[in-house]
């Protein structure tokens, strides 16, 4: 299935660069009559959407495929990763996955993981408050929600899958990651469609619409057909993916 999307304005042309692979994550807290998102304000002086409010997240880093985790992620989330163009290997798979809790550890301090005081030796570097906290990370309760490949043309390109995980998966909070110096400079807790996101980026706001949609169905399952956003024939497109079964 094919659905043409309000194609973005192209301000700046440049070089074809390769997608990068990134990943994103979508916190949800469901002790609200209505479930809020968790997402972050960029500084105004970085390059990439300054000023914006954003889900955590970045590119995969080399090491994440190598990093012990607590449990693996599901057979189901992994076959849904492997979906669509270009194709994904396993060992990228769970790279993703991995990579969408060290980056919201990173940006806000929040690190989702189970108990292990023994693997988390292992852990150091970017992963240390895991350590320090005797964790390992843990993607077993993450969802694919959509995936979205930055049009040609632009200072950087990213192939991001946006995961979603329960707030309460949340096992330890760093101090002092937000603050004005920060690249994330406010981090809020919001219902989807509520002021705070009323100036967020297009692509944001075609997420979170999906998402929307996703909860109001129950509980994310993997099965759930997935939104793929990337640029085809001189405009943004929406292919839908069907889900694990």
């Amino acid at each position: 299935m094919n659905q043409a999307v309000k194609p973005e304005k192209e301000e700046d042309h440049h070089p074809y660069r390769r997608p990068r692979d990134a990943a994103t994550l979508i916190l949800i807290d469901r002790s609200h009559p209505k479930p809020r998102v968790l997402v972050g304000k960029r500084h105004d002086k970085v390059v990439f959407m300054p000023g914006k409010f954003v889900f955590p997240g970045g590119s995969v880093d080399k090491s994440d495929n190598r990093i012990p985790v607590a449990a693996p992620i599901p057979k189901e989330l992994e076959a849904n990763l492997m979906k669509g163009s270009p194709k994904t290997e396993p060992s990228r798979a769970r790279s993703l996955a991995v990579a969408a809790i060290r980056e919201a550890c990173e940006e806000t301090g929040l690190c989702l993981g189970c108990k292990s005081d023994a693997g988390a030796k292992k852990l150091d570097g970017v992963w240390q408050p895991f350590a320090d906290a005797g964790l390992l990370p843990d993607p077993s309760g993450l969802f694919l929600i959509a995936r979205a490949i930055t049009p040609p043309g632009r200072v950087r390109r990213f192939d991001t899958r946006f995961f979603t995980a329960d707030a309460s998966s949340i096992a330890h909070r760093v101090e002092g990651v937000i603050h004005a110096d920060a690249e994330l400079v406010e981090l809020v807790w919001v219902e989807i469609g509520s002021e705070p996101l009323a100036d967020a980026h297009m692509m944001t706001k075609n997420v979170l619409r999906e998402l929307d949609k996703r909860l109001a169905t129950g509980p994310l399952r993997h099965d759930a057909p997935i939104p793929f956003f990337h640029f085809y024939g001189g405009k943004m497109q929406m292919d839908i993916l069907p889900g694990a079964i």
